[in-house]
């Protein structure tokens, strides 16, 4: 082989080799391994246990405790935590459980159960407990691997894997089940189950990129469609904007039945649960406690129905209008409520309505 050929051969190897290597190196930071990610986010989720009130079966108008089952993921030092509106709106108790079993109750801070989504805060965390990174959901693509830890059936940091199977906002979200216009939920192929709710869904760089919201199912178990409320959802409803924890659930009643329960305008909010120590108990909201079906579904009547909060009357049309008037308002400004108890129309004043959590 001539000298000059050789010269060249080797130059070639040379240049492969260190392309190859310059090749493998980002791909080695990028795809770190998935025991590594896990042993890195686990210490920032925490299992949620509530204990809350709820219309007793087969006995009007009394009550029976029960608990529920959460999970949540810590997102700062300051012991704020991150987790669906479903599992804490009408708890009377909240109580953290962190990765070294320690256990802690926390306060409810802020919940907008019309995008599921709430935040609560401890006051003493352990030293083991790691806040998680929030991730920008809008850089997410359908077909990326992603990955769930929560509590599903108790099981506690349980890891589920999948993908982005889809993304839904405006009036698909709302179709879905969201009643907040500008929320957006990842869909997932991740197994979610009874426990999952509000715990973490984490892309593979480890960064939060949502929140467990809830399945669609026939069967009452995971059947591949999961549904998220996205990072950038949760920015804008727990961060950017203080969402008002109101401590009460309430369903919208209009048409026949707004006749029927003689509500005196087209639509009124009727009060379901409202949890003890909350701004709706401490308003003097009555819950109801009378179930009854109406169109397939059990209702609970005999409480509070809401007719106006402010100055406007209550209605779907202007309920997101509402919810900013009230999340607008300062410290200890009056809210008033106008509502129909027991055939009668009742006001009530109250100050310092939706920071109350926060104190």
């Amino acid at each position: 082989m001539p000298r000059n050929t050789f010269r060249v051969s080797l130059f070639c190897i040379s240049v492969l080799v260190f392309l190859s290597g310059c090749a493998a190196s980002p791909a080695e930071a990028k795809d770190r391994s998935l025991v590594d990610l896990f042993d890195d986010v686990s210490r920032s989720v925490v299992v949620l246990r509530t204990v809350q009130r709820e219309a007793a079966p087969n006995q009007p108008l009394g009550e029976v405790a029960f608990s529920g089952l959460g999970s949540g993921v810590l997102i700062d030092m300051q012991g704020h935590i991150i987790t669906a509106a479903h599992v804490v709106q009408t708890a009377d108790l909240v109580e953290v459980e962190f990765t070294d079993g320690s256990k802690v109750t926390a306060a409810i801070v802020s919940s907008d159960p019309t995008s599921d989504l709430a935040m609560l805060k401890v006051d003493a965390m352990p030293e083991v407990a790691v806040p998680a990174t929030l991730g920008d959901s809008d850089s997410i693509r359908v077909g990326e691997e992603i990955f769930v830890v929560g509590a599903p059936y108790g099981l506690e940091r349980s890891l589920t894997v999948g993908h982005i199977s889809g993304r839904h906002g405006g009036g698909e979200a709302s179709s879905l089940g969201l009643a907040a216009p500008d929320a957006e939920l990842f869909q997932t192929d991740a197994a979610i189950n009874q426990g999952n709710s509000g715990g973490p869904m984490f892309d593979m760089q480890g960064n939060v990129i949502g929140i467990v919201s809830y399945i669609l199912s026939q069967s009452g178990g995971f059947e591949g469609l999961g549904f998220v409320v996205t990072a950038n959802t949760v920015r804008a409803k727990m961060l950017e904007r203080r969402s008002f924890w109101s401590g009460i659930t309430a369903v919208p009643i209009h048409g026949p039945v707004a006749k029927a329960l003689n509500v005196p305008q087209a639509e009124a909010l009727l009060v379901q649960n409202v949890a003890l120590g909350s701004p709706g108990q401490k308003m003097g909201l009555r819950p109801s406690r009378i179930p009854v079906m109406i169109a397939g579904q059990t209702v609970l009547i005999g409480g509070d129905m809401i007719l106006s909060i402010g100055d406007m009357a209550y209605s779907n049309r202007n309920l997101e209008q509402i919810t900013h008037a009230i999340e607008d308002m300062a410290d200890r400004e009056m809210l008033k409520l106008r509502v129909l108890r027991g055939g009668e129309i009742v006001d009530i004043e109250f100050y310092g309505f939706y920071r109350q959590g926060d104190e």
